[in-house]
């Protein structure tokens, strides 16, 4: 149930109605996309999101740090070394840090995950686990910053508003082993919606930080594997979208993006997909699939990302990355990806213009 560790002005249409959309992905023809690197020198870089004047932000999920302990059987360090980055007017800038971040013997790194701003409000920003919320202890005070959302203004003082993990110890929605590693994040008024990798559910945050199930996705025992959800963008006809990476053996094909509507189960909206890790509507309507990789099983093969048009013909637009872990899509249709999402130092995102 645990999500990849290492290694959202959308034009109203008529194109989204119930069902699934199926079909394979086809390479783009003609020129390709030109892509540059607009940001670098990242600690595993994650999410992606504009901030409300303009300005592209992403969160470093960090390095660990130097406080080591056994947990879930292995050694664990951890440390304050995550971060918020901003790019603006060409310059790269870290504008918060201090997030709590731990690695493990293999180089997998957890920490913040994704941001999503709201307005005069600041950042917000989802601090992964993966775990029984219950032992975060393990780690010592700080460790409880694990598993949690945190708000950041503009002032880079951030501060924990909800604990996200404790709502599996509270309620486990998905009904299999207890598990919390709250992941992707969209952020709009009255609402904070987390997608919970480790516990499979789509959580609500409120302004008080109390927290409420949207929705549960299958799991095991239910199916073979493991949904883990990874992210949430909401669509242009309203309903909330979530990306899912799915569990071991992460089957190429096994994956598919959900359409929620509160109050009611979720429906697969487009199936056929490998480790999705995240996803963005386009200016046209056009859903936008980032692939972690590509083999037939596991984490082989390039990352790539897959355009679903409003018909649901499907176009491999932009292939061959190293790792990416997030992507955006701006008003103007470009689009950006963060790469090499599971490095140290060596982070990067990249603008595509097509």
């Amino acid at each position: 149930m645990t999500v990849l560790h290492a290694p959202a002005a959308l034009a109203l249409t008529g194109m989204l109605a119930t069902g699934l959309v199926t079909g394979t992905a086809q390479v783009e023809s003609g020129l390709a996309p030109r892509i540059t690197r607009v940001m670098s020198e990242l600690d595993n870089p994650r999410g992606l999101a504009f901030g409300p004047e303009g300005s592209l932000h992403v969160v470093e999920a960090g390095r660990g740090g130097s406080t080591c302990v056994l947990h879930r059987n292995q050694r664990m360090c951890f440390g304050a070394s995550g971060a918020l980055t901003r790019l603006r007017d060409g310059i790269q800038a870290r504008v918060a840090a201090g997030f709590p971040s731990y690695i493990s013997p293999s180089g997998e790194v957890t920490g913040a995950h994704d941001v999503s701003f709201l307005g005069l409000g600041g950042a917000y920003v989802t601090v992964g686990y993966g775990g029984d919320p219950a032992q975060r202890g393990v780690f010592g005070p700080e460790g409880w910053l694990l598993g949690t959302l945190l708000q950041v203004p503009a002032s880079g003082q951030w501060r924990p508003v909800a604990d996200v993990a404790a709502h599996e110890n509270r309620f486990n929605p998905a009904g299999d082993r207890i598990d919390a590693n709250p992941y992707g994040l969209l952020a709009e008024p009255g609402a904070r919606l987390v997608a919970d990798a480790g516990a499979n559910a789509l959580i609500d945050v409120r302004a008080d930080g109390e927290t409420s199930t949207v929705a549960a996705f299958p799991s095991r025992p239910v199916r073979a594997t493991d949904a883990v959800p990874t992210a949430v963008v909401k669509g242009p006809d309203g309903a909330y979208y979530v990306s899912e990476l799915t569990g071991v053996p992460f089957a190429a094909g096994a994956a598919v993006v959900y359409r929620v509507v509160p109050g009611e189960e979720p429906e697969i909206y487009a199936g056929g997909f490998k480790t999705a890790i995240d996803l963005d509507f386009g200016p046209d309507g056009s859903l936008y699939v980032l692939q972690y990789a590509t083999g037939p099983v596991f984490f082989s093969g390039p990352g790539e990302v897959v355009r679903v048009a409003p018909d649901g013909a499907r176009t491999v637009v932009v292939s061959g990355l190293a790792a990416p872990t997030s992507l955006i899509v701006g008003s103007d249709g470009v689009l950006y990806v963060t790469n090499r999402g599971t490095s140290i130092g060596a982070g990067e995102v990249l603008r595509v213009e097509f």
